[in-house]
């Protein structure tokens, strides 16, 4: 099927596509809300089972977090095309109130319609145009809709790691950037720094007293000192609390300090730095914690050949699809240190992910279906 006959199979599905999204989009599901990435997940499986596919659906129980969804199709023994996306959202339930699932004109509103609900239905419908015409992809699929992305992925990491190490390539359904696929994202460091010193009278015997407040502002100043942008690293300290009362040497402060690389070099430079830290008062101890969240996916030769095969298909039913490169990072981070090629961003055009006007465009939705089916054949 050439990519026109393509485009007319999802143009004529657009009303039917509309009202999938609407559906998903209000079932809200939070973060670490395991009630609702429960109903999110049913949802999406029921949705799935209704296609005239034989599938493999399994749904992975994660304690006080949800459930994490693998689907699998047209399965034989080559590598398969590794679909990735998540079903939580950062939205607390009850937004929907402020933001209301609607169109207005070309835009679809939604809270996480863009990050990353109506790109579930994208994947839905790539395995319904299969089904329904009959062609089978060029590998198999695997879906994996992991639900704690927004919070770090903590237990979703392992099933992202275990399905991408078999992948020939990997199609992150995360949100694009003004409609361009990701073909580079910044790493990930999450810190916090605690300040432990010594309580004692302002007034009366202020010298007897060790300020984690003073300390942790020396910290502060080394921390701002690792920054790098020319090579893509920054290092901020985003939020600061200490101190107990107004009359009292503060015993304790401390920061969240957010690091962003564009290596690994980087990486290993800024963790080795930050772990180093010493109190210029010696009366003071330093306590830190997390670490390196996310990897870098760097933009690879692989990486580059899979977009401008992406590109190339796209312009074949004149889609402009362009690519760029951002700080933020998705679970394609972990696959791309696997030496995966990853194309991330590919969900539908749109804006305003993690706030309330967050939308996508309905005219995009069915160039970009096309696109992602033309990209499995």
């Amino acid at each position: 099927m050439i990519s026109s006959e393509i485009l007319r199979f999802f143009e004529s599905r657009q009303t039917s596509i509309v009202d999938l999204i609407r559906g998903i989009v209000d079932i809200e599901s939070p973060s670490f809300d395991y009630e609702r990435s429960c109903e999110v997940v049913s949802w999406i499986e029921q949705k799935f089972r209704g296609l005239s596919l034989d599938l493999t659906i399994e749904k992975i129980p994660a304690a006080g977090v949800g459930e994490h969804l693998v689907i699998r199709a047209f399965p034989s023994n080559e590598k398969h095309f590794f679909f990735l996306g998540h079903t939580d959202t950062v939205h607390p339930v009850g937004t929907k109130q402020k933001n209301p699932t609607r169109i207005e004109e070309d835009k679809f509103y939604g809270c996480g319609i863009f990050d990353m609900k109506a790109n579930i239905v994208l994947m839905l419908e790539c395995l319904r145009y299969f089904a329904e015409t009959s062609i089978r992809p060029s590998r198999p699929i695997t879906i994996l809709l992991s639900s704690d992305e927004e919070v770090g992925s903590a237990t979703g990491r392992p099933l992202v790691e275990r399905y991408a190490a078999d992948a020939a390539a990997c199609f992150v359904f995360e949100p694009s950037f003004d409609g361009k696929v990701k073909t580079g994202r910044k790493g990930t460091g999450m810190y916090s720094l605690h300040a432990h010193g010594i309580p004692s009278h302002a007034g009366l015997e202020p010298e007897k007293g060790a300020s984690a407040i003073l300390e942790l502002s020396h910290q502060i100043e080394m921390l701002h000192s690792l920054n790098a942008p020319e090579i893509g690293t920054t290092v901020n300290v985003c939020t600061i609390k200490g101190g107990t009362t107004m009359n009292v040497i503060p015993e304790h402060a401390e920061c969240s300090v957010d690091v962003r690389f564009s290596t690994v070099a980087e990486a290993e430079r800024i963790d080795t730095a930050i772990h180093t830290l010493s109190a210029q008062d010696p009366r003071v101890s330093l306590e830190l914690r997390g670490g390196i969240n996310r990897p870098p996916m760097e933009r690879t030769d692989a990486v580059i050949a899979l977009y401008e095969k992406a590109r190339d298909l796209a312009s074949s039913f004149d889609y402009t699809l362009g690519e760029t490169q951002v700080g933020g990072a998705s679970d394609g981070n972990f696959v791309g240190t696997l030496g995966v090629p990853v194309l991330d961003g590919l969900g539908t055009a749109g804006a305003g992910a993690h706030t309330l006007h967050e939308h996508i465009l309905v005219s995009d939705i069915a160039k970009r279906a096309t696109l992602i089916s033309l990209l499995m054949n």
